[in-house]
This record gives C-alpha cells, sequence and structure tokens, in this order.
C-alpha cells in the first residue's frame, strides 16, 4: 500500500504566474465589471505615458471606448511614442512579469511587468477573443498588426494572426481589447475621472477621450517640456535589509569589500567605505562573496552608525510646486492654494519623495471636498480608506489649523493632494489601488501635511484679522460723517476729512486726489505700520507738466503719469502735476499695496 504523502506528491504541479492571475484576477484590480475597464485603460496610458517620456516625446493618447452590446466594451489606447520593435511585441503584451523596469532603481508608472498583460488576461478571458496591437517604429517602415493570447499554462503569447499594414502615425503603439465590462460616467471611480486626474499631474500630455456615446473630451497639453527623466541609480545604505545585502554580496563582481561598497552604492566613496569597514571591524580586502552572515550584519550595523548623504533627486521625477499649484487653482478655484515637495528620503534602500498640496475654499463646497492621492503620478481612485496616504491626512488635528472638522472625517472645504514619487512604491497589493503604512512615508507625509496646515493656518488668521478691521472701518465710516457734520455745525467750523481720520486709525496707507483748477495734488499718507513702496498712476487727456516729485510719463491714446514712492510708517508725500485736458481714472490708482490696506484710491488692477 504507498504511503498517503506519495499520493499527495503525485497531485503537485508547478503552476504559472498567468494561470495563478486567471483564478485570481481581483488581485489586480479587475474585481468588477466597472473596475475592469478603469484598469484597463490606466495600465495602457501609463505604458504610453512612460514609452513617450523615455524616448523624449511629448504624449499625444487618443483613447475610445466602445460599446459592443450590453456586456461588452472595445477599448482602444493609441499613442505616438517610439513604437515596440515586432520581436519584443508579443513579450510585452502576452508575457506576465516582463519588462524593463524590475531590476532598475528609479521612478517609473510601470515596475513589474504585469500591467497591460494582465489587461489582455482579463480581455481573453471575458470575451474570447485576442488582443489586437499595432506598433510602427519609423516613418520609412509600415505598421506592425499582431493578433495574440496568452497561454495561460506556459505563460506564453500565442500569435494568432501578423500582417504588415500601413498606419496614420509616423510612429507608435496601439492596443485594442474586446472585454466585459460596465461603463460608469458619474462618480469618483469613472474612466472620465481618472484620466482627468492623470492630466492635472501630466501637463506635458495631450490626452483625447472618447466616450461610449461618443462625447468627446480633450484634456489639452498645458506645457511643451518634458519632466525631468529619471536616471537609474544604485541601492542607498540606509534601509537595505540583511537578505538583500547578502544577495548582492554573493552576485557582486566586485574583489573585495571597499570595491563592492564604492560600486553597489550610492554616496559611499573612497573616505565613506573606508569608515564602513572600520565601524565594522572587517578587512578592506576581505572577498565579499565569502563573507559570512555574522560579517553581512555588522556590516549592515556599520551602515546604520555612518551618516550618509540622502539619496539623488535625479532617480525621482516630482510634479513640482508649481505643477501643483496650478493644478489645484484651475481645477478647483480655490481662494488659497499652497503646496510642498519634500526633500527625498528613504525606506528599504528605496529612495521617496512626498509633495502635498492643499486647496481651501472659493468655489471648493462642502460636497467637492476630497483627497487626490498619486503614486508616481497614477491616480489612485480605489481603497481610499485602507491608503495610507489617507491615513495620514486623517492623522492630522486639522482644527488646529483653523479648519472645521467632523469626527473620521475630511477637513471641510479642503482639496488636498497627495503624491508619492519612489524608485519602488509600495502598493497593498499588484492593482496598484493603494499605498502601504511603510512608517518613513507615513512620517513624511504627515509633516508635508502639517506644513501646508500652517501656511493655511496664517492665511485664515491674516483673513480674519483682515475682517474685524474691515468691521471696524465699516463702522467708522458710517459714524464720523455724521459726528463731524454736527460739530462742524455746532462749532461753525469746515467739515474734516474722516476718511483720512478712518484711514489713521485703522493703519492704511491713504491716498487722495486734490483738484487745484489746472493743478492736480495728489496727497499719500502711509498710516500703517511698515514701510511701503508705492506705484501711484494717473491717466490724462490734454497737456500735462510734472511739478513736484519724479514722475515717469508714457503717451498713448492717453498719457500716463507714474511716480515710484517710498514712505516709511506715519510719513507722507505731495505729488504735485498741471494738466489741460481730462482726468481718466476717478480715484488715483495705487500698485504695492494690498486692498485691504488702501484708503481712498484704488488698487491697479493689472
Amino acid at each position: 500500500m504507498k504511503e498517503v504523502a506519495e499520493e499527495l506528491a503525485k497531485k503537485q504541479k508547478e503552476i504559472s504566474i498567468a494561470e495563478f492571475f486567471e483564478k485570481n484576477k481581483h488581485i489586480l484590480g479587475y474585481s468588477n465589471p466597472s473596475k475592469a475597464i478603469i484598469t484597463c485603460v490606466r495600465e495602457a496610458i501609463d505604458n504610453s505615458l512612460d514609452a513617450c517620456e523615455e524616448a523624449g516625446i511629448l504624449p499625444d493618447i487618443f483613447v475610445k471606448i466602445d460599446k459592443i452590446n450590453s456586456k461588452f466594451y472595445r477599448v482602444t489606447v493609441e499613442d505616438n511614442g517610439p513604437g515596440i520593435v515586432e520581436e519584443q511585441i508579443p513579450k510585452v503584451f502576452g508575457k506576465l512579469l516582463y519588462g524593463s523596469r524590475f531590476h532598475a532603481i528609479r521612478q517609473s508608472r510601470g515596475q513589474q511587468g504585469i500591467g497591460i498583460s494582465a489587461a489582455v488576461l482579463y480581455a481573453q478571458l471575458t470575451s474570447g477573443k485576442p488582443a489586437k496591437i499595432i506598433s510602427k517604429i519609423s516613418p520609412e517602415k509600415k505598421a506592425i498588426k499582431i493578433e495574440l493570447f496568452i497561454n495561460t499554462r506556459k505563460n506564453e503569447p500565442e500569435i494568432v494572426s501578423r500582417e504588415e499594414i500601413d498606419w496614420y502615425l509616423s510612429r507608435g503603439t496601439r492596443i485594442e481589447l474586446e472585454l466585459a465590462g460596465n461603463y460608469v460616467r458619474e462618480r469618483k471611480q469613472s474612466v472620465y475621472e481618472y484620466i482627468r486626474e492623470t492630466s492635472v499631474v501630466n501637463p506635458h500630455a495631450k490626452i483625447t477621450f472618447v466616450e461610449p456615446d461618443g462625447t468627446i473630451h480633450e484634456f489639452p497639453r498645458v506645457v511643451e517640456e518634458l519632466p525631468k527623466i529619471p536616471k537609474e541609480i544604485k541601492p542607498h545604505p540606509h534601509g537595505i535589509e540583511l537578505g538583500l545585502l547578502m544577495n548582492m554580496l554573493k552576485t557582486t563582481k566586485a574583489r573585495d569589500l571597499k570595491s563592492f561598497l564604492k560600486q553597489e552604492f550610492v554616496r559611499i566613496g573612497e573616505k565613506t567605505a573606508k569608515s564602513v569597514i572600520e565601524k565594522a571591524k572587517l578587512d578592506a580586502n576581505l572577498d565579499p562573496r565569502s563573507m559570512s552572515r555574522e560579517e553581512a550584519i555588522s556590516l549592515l550595523e556599520a551602515f546604520m552608525q555612518t551618516d550618509f548623504l540622502p539619496p539623488p533627486t535625479d532617480c525621482l521625477s516630482p510634479i513640482g510646486e508649481r505643477n501643483i499649484v496650478k493644478s489645484l487653482q484651475e481645477g478647483f478655484r480655490p481662494e488659497f492654494v499652497y503646496a510642498i515637495t519634500r526633500k527625498p528620503k528613504v525606506y528599504s534602500g528605496h529612495p521617496f519623495l512626498v509633495e502635498v498640496g492643499i486647496g481651501y475654499g472659493g468655489e471648493i463646497s462642502e460636497d467637492k471636498t476630497s483627497i487626490l492621492r498619486y503614486a508616481n503620478k497614477i491616480p489612485l481612485l480605489y481603497q481610499q480608506g485602507g491608503c495610507a496616504l489617507t491615513k495620514a491626512v486623517m492623522s492630522v488635528k486639522w482644527k488646529n489649523y483653523g479648519l472645521q472638522q467632523s469626527k473620521d472625517s475630511l477637513p471641510n472645504r479642503t482639496i488636498i493632494l497627495v503624491h508619492i514619487a519612489s524608485t519602488n512604491v509600495p502598493y497593498t497589493s499588484e492593482s496598484k489601488e493603494a499605498i502601504a503604512s511603510v512608517p518613513e512615508i507615513m512620517d513624511e507625509v504627515k509633516l508635508a501635511l502639517q506644513e501646508c496646515g500652517r501656511k493655511l493656518k496664517e492665511y485664515l488668521d491674516k483673513k480674519e484679522k483682515i475682517f474685524k478691521k474691515k468691521k471696524k472701518e465699516d463702522v467708522l465710516k458710517r459714524v464720523l460723517p455724521l459726528l463731524a457734520k454736527k460739530l462742524s455745525e455746532i462749532l461753525e467750523e469746515e467739515e474734516v476729512d474722516c476718511e483720512m481720520i478712518v484711514a489713521k486709525i485703522v493703519g492704511n496707507v491713504y491716498v487722495k486726489r486734490v483738484l487745484e483748477g489746472e493743478r492736480v495734488k495728489i496727497l499719500v499718507y502711509n498710516f500703517t505700520q511698515s514701510k511701503k513702496k508705492l506705484t501711484i498712476y494717473e491717466m490724462c487727456h490734454g497737456n500735462l507738466k510734472v511739478e513736484k516729485g519724479e514722475a515717469k510719463i508714457r503717451s498713448g491714446n492717453y498719457s500716463t503719469l507714474m511716480w515710484e514712492v517710498v514712505l516709511t510708517p506715519g510719513e507722507f508725500s505731495e505729488l504735485v502735476y498741471t494738466f489741460d485736458g481730462k482726468i481718466v481714472n476717478k480715484k488715483p490708482l495705487v500698485s504695492g499695496v494690498g486692498e485691504e490696506e488702501l484708503s481712498g484710491g484704488e488698487i491697479l488692477v493689472s
């Protein structure tokens, strides 16, 4: 009688990665029909953006979704990138865990070589139809059109057909998939929302999206410059793990320990390598491939005791503070916006940096309050509650920064954008929908959020101060003229300039025009507590002559007088000119001071 173990052993067999995901497609983001369409579009767009940027081409991406029937849709994504050579097409689209970025330590959208081939796998599982790929690498060559399936048993592509065709693009790639899905438009998790959020952090890309009903959405290119292309780097010694270090020691081509440190790590030069070896109490001439586990531990401990420079930033490609501010301003019209890009840090040997932007008030209503989460410029639409970026936002006590916040909710009337850029984003799963709670990342996100909060608090405090000042000014403007009129009647004196008195009480800059026939005086008082550099403008028809104050005169349809005036607190200046025509502006125009600090004149709107 055979042993039970022998019988069980007969049932054991190897399964391919494609076969595994065939039965576990939810892991890759294909858990429901509406999510499946978004995931396919996302994987294709991410590949297009990466390919165009690496080739130095401004991306022009076309996305179209056609409804075949109540259950099936056709997804088409086309780009103007460098194309893919014919030999690589089957492997890129028909083999899971095949790609060029898995071993490279630099920021990229795709990392594992799963994304687009998983989309092909899902399409063939649900529709039974092959993926159709067109690729063209040169204007002088014809395009190659290939139809293929994935053999899930072998994790290998199976080509159904291959032909050379004429194609209107000079170079580029096109993929067409038929799949079971459900197209949803009016909600946060939608293809439209994904493309819109993608365009926000990729202003160099032009994306055209055609919905199933034929509606066309144009997301135009905002800037004509490509983002900085991240450079590949070696691992950083801080945060590297013992198992990885031991594997690096076994596979290195370096012949001694000092050379190993200098060749295999970033930020280790001659002097630093010598210091690390001394701290580890090891021989600099030791063959790294013969090192024991205990010696590797000593080396790792020496890493922890050494202050290395932070990893270089050229392996990362941040969105940038200016682009974040511009995107939030154009997309949400807030009254306040601020952004910060933190300095790079490291976790588990991988550099990363965090960017945060915050928009408050304006056209942001309570129902528009939200978090925009990004990882390597990819929008994260799902699993918000299980994402470390969300947890970091929720951990901040926003009431300390002047915002109203209910328990377990976002601060009111805010849009918060959080972006992590890394050489290896710690996603919670292969579907790339949420970030794992890595302490180093959580700390950086929280610090960035707190800095944005402090800037917002400064703005809200200033706004409240201005409001109180304005309220006081309005009361004085109502009461003082009545009081002045009564006093002038009683004392039989001329009425005083109440507006100047109010400006003096509240601490404003006061500007007044006095007409004496063809002679004009501009009186400027600085009642504030700080030095002011002002520019005063007068626009007139007719002949002009400046009597007092150095002024520039610009001629056109009318002549413009422009004085540069610098006044310390409590200082006064008088500007005088004559004219024989008509003054265009009702009050003197002023720049160099905020509207809340000006009385008498008008702010110049450029």
